[in-house]
């Protein structure tokens, strides 16, 4: 479409985001975005007043429409996880922990195991972790802070990275038809998503080395060492009504955990392959099939497979009767609803602001005319991302907003720079989301871990803005580092970052960890 709707291109997408920072609900500012982008091309074009509406149904129906499979999808996997926990797998898992763990290092280190383990989705992730760990964690006198920390950032750090996740079904999504294949520019990005990767390393670090604890974490940590005092408050309601619905089954064992989620992700691959024609007889190869295939309808139909193997298996092990497993299937589709309200509502935004208001190309001419330094783009973009995140809450409706925008841009100013640009937004909303005190992972992680929520937010936010430095410099890496290719670029500015960060967890417990809390109480 040559056709753009010049400087009031960027209204749908500036109304969303001012809206956002203010009201903090992302969907009302969503809705209004769409809205105001449908009423300037209704009355740029001539459409008229019923032209309006025709517009706004035509757009909705038909984003639903070419995203329907990620739909069926997400609905899916709700259906299997909250089938896994009723299972009792995860209370197996916590069981077997509690007689084989013998100390904190290892108590923490299956707690950040187990919340690798649950990739495929954030809430099954915060809440299945927190419900199960406790019992351990508390034996060792670790701290709720510790253990809400642990769950969280092996929540949307892990789902962010993991091709077979609610999270990776979200991105591709967004991902236009005509930019190629979204699961392979996902599968690009991984390397580059410099706060999941960097966030994940520092988890274990913290969970192998001794006296690792810094800032008001380290005050936890002292505290639960010295009086037994672990930070641990009364059930919340949301996690008392989440063990209602999901209570788990006696007999579950940690394979009922297991070889579910193996399963998927066996089918998942296979599925995708399949759909990109690589046992057509055309003789594609792995990486070209895994190019074309169709994303959302590969998951779909992997996941589908899946239910229907974890129905026959739970049966024989009867672990779960036949009611019980379609009761899980109201709820679980349940639990995705407001995930797929947002994902209409953010593919609808991209279509206003893509396909008809040309928004990508607007902004794209403005910054190739200012001569701004392309180098500036990546670490531009994770900052606007970061504050857009932890203002709304949600890295769902940000990547919705941005990522048709940041594509427009890298397409025409930096081609070179378009995989290291959408890492930068998948980094920065997810240190939103991870650190935000309005973000759901965030209020499941604490509620998980049945410790104030502010408590978790103080303490974890120092843990956060380190990794998020150390990602700002590693953009700025990436963004001179272009020119020598993709791969190198990555080597380059994954090592630098990688080396900031080990020098940071070195020095800032020395200076500001339990022994200088502990000296300075003394004083």
């Amino acid at each position: 479409m040559d056709w753009n709707a010049g400087i009031w291109s960027i209204i749908p997408p500036i109304v969303a985001i001012i809206l956002a920072l203010i009201t903090k609900e992302v969907v009302f500012s969503l809705v209004l975005g769409i809205l105001s982008g449908t009423v300037i091309y209704s009355v740029m074009t001539g459409l008229g007043f019923m032209g309006f509406f025709d517009t706004l149904v035509t757009l909705m129906c038909d984003k639903l429409g070419q995203n329907s499979s990620m739909i069926i999808f997400l609905s899916l996997l709700g259906i299997l996880v909250a089938l896994v926990t009723r299972a009792g797998g995860s209370r197996a898992y916590g069981e077997w922990a509690s007689r084989k763990l013998n100390g904190q290092r290892s108590a923490t280190l299956a707690t950040s195991a187990l919340g690798v383990l649950f990739f495929i989705d954030d809430y099954f992730n915060c809440l299945t972790v927190g419900t199960v760990m406790k019992p351990v964690t508390d034996k060792f006198k670790i701290s709720r802070e510790r253990l809400a920390y642990s769950i969280d950032a092996t929540a949307a750090p892990v789902c962010i990275i993991a091709p077979i996740s609610s999270w990776a079904a979200s991105v591709i999504s967004y991902y236009p038809e005509n930019a190629g294949s979204g699961m392979m520019a996902f599968l690009s990005s991984v390397p580059m998503n410099l706060y999941a990767v960097l966030t994940l390393f520092m988890v274990f670090w913290m969970a192998i080395k001794k006296n690792s604890a810094y800032g008001p974490m380290a005050r936890a940590e002292l505290r639960a060492a010295t009086t037994g005092e672990l930070g641990a408050i009364d059930s919340s309601e949301a996690e008392d009504e989440f063990n209602k619905v999901t209570k788990s089954s006696s007999n579950g064992r940690v394979s009922d955990l297991v070889i579910p989620i193996l399963v998927l992700i066996v089918l998942a691959v296979l599925s995708m392959l399949f759909v990109g024609g690589f046992w057509d007889g055309s003789g594609k190869s792995l990486f070209d099939a895994f190019g074309d295939t169709d994303t959302g309808y590969a998951l779909a139909l992997g996941a589908f497979m899946t239910l229907i193997i974890t129905f026959i298996y739970y049966l024989l092990r009867r672990v779960l009767t036949f009611k019980e497993y379609f009761d899980c299937i109201n709820q679980g589709v349940k639990s995705m609803v407001p995930a797929c309200i947002i994902l209409t509502l953010a593919w609808s935004m991209g279509g206003i602001c893509r396909d008809y208001l040309n928004t990508g190309d607007f902004v794209a001419g403005v910054v190739s005319s200012s001569n701004m330094p392309v180098w500036t783009l990546a670490p531009l973009i994770f900052l606007i991302a970061c504050l857009l995140s932890f203002a709304t809450g949600t890295a769902w409706g940000t990547f919705g907003i941005l990522i048709p925008i940041i594509l427009g841009i890298t397409s025409q100013v930096a081609p070179e720079l378009t995989i290291t640009c959408l890492s930068a937004t998948l980094a920065g909303s997810v240190f939103g989301d991870h650190c935000s005190p309005i973000s759901d992972t965030t209020i499941l992680a604490s509620t998980g871990a049945s410790v104030n929520h502010l408590a978790h937010v103080s303490t974890q936010a120092p843990y956060a803005i380190t990794v998020a430095v150390c990602c700002f410099i590693g953009y700025i890496v990436a963004g001179c580092t272009a020119g020598l290719g993709l791969a190198v670029s990555t080597v380059i500015t994954l090592s630098v970052s990688l080396v900031i960060l080990i020098v940071l967890l070195l020095i800032l417990p020395k200076v500001w960890g339990v022994d200088k809390i502990r000296d300075k109480a003394a004083a």
